[in-house]
């Protein structure tokens, strides 16, 4: 993804042109259910995946390409309601003990499939990130125990060149648990935080205080975390413009490195945990507009960059010096600066991106714990058994797509020359349907639109997904009611 950034000539500061418009009826105006993009096709596209293909898409991976490392690790202590994730409430310790053998049960038997570039006799990893569930349910020791097994299948790039991560529930850490993670090699740290306000932290079940946020930032910042992380939600019960206020001024005044700052999307028919939140203690619509503007607007007179879907970041943050110039990119790890990485997941649900030659393929493990458990064990006997239970196979046509909409999230613009080099079309002409459907966002001002391609404008820029679900075949066919709304 090397579209030239409309950023270019600014690198370094942020200009008015960077900074995302509130304009309140424009966005009553789009707001609609759209994906966040993490992949294209979305992951709604998944289908089963014939036997033998996981191991094809392993062995004739291109040695070369580097790898980012995906470990999900389900187990929570508690139940957070407003909480749509991949999880198992557990109390009991040796869960942990249990699914880490599976991860290096799945690490082996994947392992043995990969080739390492010439010279190396280890594939290369530039990127690894622990997510979850909690990933700091795993005890030290058994932290200590997967890095130390992956360096014997693995060569890292030296921490102050890779990108080491790992999210954080400040509740769930012992007193050395930090240290641990920072003298083992992980340089950046994402924190679930959500609200700061005791109220709306009862009625989500997530009780923590500030000191205590303050407390884990400034521990590792003394360790030398090359980054934190601060996640916020708005849209939670007993929310108000006022209190989610205080959170982020709060919070600005800890100088976190990035910001997520999501909205909750209320759908307790598919999430057993949600039927725990009252709708009459949910904020209106219009409050939630409202704490949204409050947020992006303080953020960036604070000098925060918005980056895009939600995320914030400080202007020397490797992302924020990545969007400027250009290079930035998105995965199912969110956005990143490791564009060029082959993503090799492990672990219940976790997802893999693999690019053999001109085709990528999207994999995904059993989302079901027995169900993930009983693949590693039949593979521990039959080598031909892998845990990937389901898969995309892109096209051509999916790759153009995926080149734009990503182009356009990540930089908020696309240069038509550069499409029809890559891709060998006329973007205009092959565009032609899409380019008249955006003629109303042009109208408005969320876009501008020329010969020379589309520039995502300060109004547009919160609607970024609207802009890019036009140019999505899958949408309109099949899923438009499938996910959360935009805003």
């Amino acid at each position: 993804m090397q579209t030239e950034s409309p950023y270019a000539s600014t690198r370094g500061s942020i200009t008015s042109k960077q900074l995302p418009a509130f304009d309140e009826t424009i966005i009553h105006k789009y707001n609609r259910s759209g994906p966040r993009y993490t992949s294209y096709p979305t992951a709604l596209e998944f289908s089963p995946i014939p036997d033998d293909l996981e191991i094809k898409i392993l062995q004739n991976r291109e040695a070369r390409a580097p790898l980012s490392l995906y470990f999900h690790i389900p187990f929570c202590r508690h139940l957070c309601y407003y909480c749509a994730c991949n999880k198992i409430i557990t109390k009991k310790n040796s869960d942990s003990g249990d699914y880490l053998q599976y991860l290096i049960a799945e690490i082996k038997h994947k392992r043995r499939l990969l080739s390492a570039p010439e010279g190396s006799s280890k594939p290369l990893v530039k990127q690894l990130h622990l997510g979850g569930g909690t990933p700091t349910f795993l005890r030290d020791e058994e932290m200590v125990q997967l890095w130390e097994f992956l360096q014997t299948q693995f060569e890292f790039l030296p921490e102050d060149q890779g990108d080491y991560s790992i999210e954080i529930d400040p509740r769930e850490l012992s007193g050395e648990t930090l240290k641990t993670l920072r003298n083992l090699g992980f340089n950046r740290i994402s924190l679930g935080v959500q609200d700061l306000d005791e109220t709306v932290q009862i009625a989500v079940n997530r009780v923590h205080s500030a000191e205590l946020i303050e407390n884990v930032l400034n521990e590792a910042r003394e360790l030398g975390f090359h980054s934190i992380n601060i996640d916020l939600i708005y849209g939670l019960p007993h929310q108000t413009p006022v209190t989610l206020a205080k959170t982020v001024q709060r919070i600005i005044e800890m100088s976190p490195d990035r910001l997520s700052v999501f909205n909750y999307a209320h759908l307790p028919e598919r999430f057993k945990a949600q039927r725990q939140i009252k709708d009459e203690d949910l904020p209106s619509p219009a409050a939630k507009l409202t704490m949204l503007g409050n947020t992006i607007n303080t953020l960036t007179e604070a000098g925060y960059q918005y980056i895009g879907i939600d995320h914030f970041a400080k202007p020397d943050d490797e992302l924020s010096v990545a969007q400027r110039a250009g290079k930035l990119h998105r995965n199912f790890q969110g956005y990143t600066i490791m564009g060029d990485c082959d993503l090799l997941g492990f672990g219940v649900s976790s997802i893999s991106q693999i690019a053999n030659a001109n085709t990528r393929y999207i994999l995904q493990n059993d989302t079901d714990l027995q169900g993930y458990h009983a693949n590693i064990d039949a593979a521990q006997t039959n080598l031909m058994t892998m845990p990937a239970v389901k898969y995309i196979k892109t096209s051509i046509k999916d790759r153009l797509r995926e080149y734009v909409i990503m182009n356009l999230l990540c930089h908020d613009y696309i240069d038509f020359k550069d499409v029809n080099q890559k891709f060998g079309i006329d973007a205009i002409t092959y565009f032609i349907d899409e380019i008249q459907q955006l003629g109303a966002m042009q109208e408005d001002r969320l876009i501008d639109m020329d010969a020379a391609g589309i520039r995502v404008l300060p109004k547009g820029r919160l609607l970024g997904r609207n802009v890019a679900m036009v140019f999505d075949e899958y949408l309109e066919k099949k899923h438009k009611n499938r996910f959360s709304k935009v805003i």
